[in-house]
């Protein structure tokens, strides 16, 4: 696999049936649940840390599918799905570092400071790699931002995610 440092959403796609990394490896999931339209930047250094970043961003319509079912007449893009997409993009990381397995959400502690309305416009992740452990577990662990529209709404911190390879 050639590691770009930006993707595109068919590629993007493409990584969530298991084409990107190889067969058992790292998979994002497929849209609806992918929760982002691009990867605008990946890297192994640099970022806070120095431990590497990714910049994520999903394009925001009233069309999106989780307005129309969260809440009705009270439209809100749900709070797990931002969350997700950050454990989402911790695992893309991991698999594009070459790690074998898939992507497992394993906790982190997160801030909720505003909502996603259907006029908002677009989502940015954030997320800096603060480590990765290489031993018989592999794991990432990060602190991440999502921001709608240039304001903070979610923050969280050291958040993790591991390669497993069972089911």
């Amino acid at each position: 696999m050639k590691r770009q440092s930006s993707y595109s959403r068919d590629e993007l796609i493409e990584c969530g049936h298991g084409n990107l990394f190889g067969p058992g490896n790292a998979q994002l999931p497929l849209p609806p649940m992918l929760m982002m339209d691009r990867i605008t930047n990946i890297k192994d250094d640099g970022g806070s840390y120095g431990n590497g970043e990714v910049v994520a961003e999903l394009d925001i319509s009233p069309e999106l599918w989780f307005f129309d079912c969260h809440f009705e007449n009270d439209p809100v893009m749900p709070g797990c799905l931002g969350l997700d997409a950050m454990w989402q993009l911790l695992g893309f990381f991991l698999g594009w570092k070459g790690y074998p397995g898939r992507g497992r959400a394993r906790g982190g502690e997160i801030k909720f400071n505003g909502t996603v309305i259907p006029s908002a416009k677009k989502i940015i992740y954030e997320l800096q790699i603060s480590r990765v452990l290489d031993q018989r577990l592999k794991m990432g662990i990060a602190d991440a931002t999502m921001t709608v529209d240039g304001r903070e709404i979610y923050r969280a911190t050291n958040l993790r995610t591991v390669m497993t390879t069972s089911l």
